[in-house]
């Protein structure tokens, strides 16, 4: 599968004492559906919020990023899913 999409996107959990690698784990397989997860990262927010941040390698013709990002909203403790940037490889 030829991965020619990169996709960013910021996801910010619904409550501050939600584990965002719970988070992570659960977003792999759905990431892995369309494509691969290159990076993620958890960042401050600030007051204590943390947020993931996440880069998606994927392919143009699996589906789009709203589809991804549409699953990801559905994972319990996610709070808000923004996509940040989407660039051809």
């Amino acid at each position: 599968m030829e991965l020619n999409v990169v996709a960013k996107l910021r996801i910010l959990p619904a409550d501050v004492d939600v584990d965002l690698r719970v988070i992570e784990e659960k977003l792999t397989p759905l990431v892995e559906a369309v494509g691969k997860l290159h990076t993620s990262e958890v960042k401050p927010i600030g007051f204590g919020l943390n947020m993931l941040e996440i880069t998606v390698l994927m392919n143009d013709s699996k589906g789009g990023i709203d589809d991804l990002e549409d699953n990801i909203k559905k994972i319990s403790g996610v709070g808000e899913v923004d996509v940040v940037d989407v660039n051809r490889l």
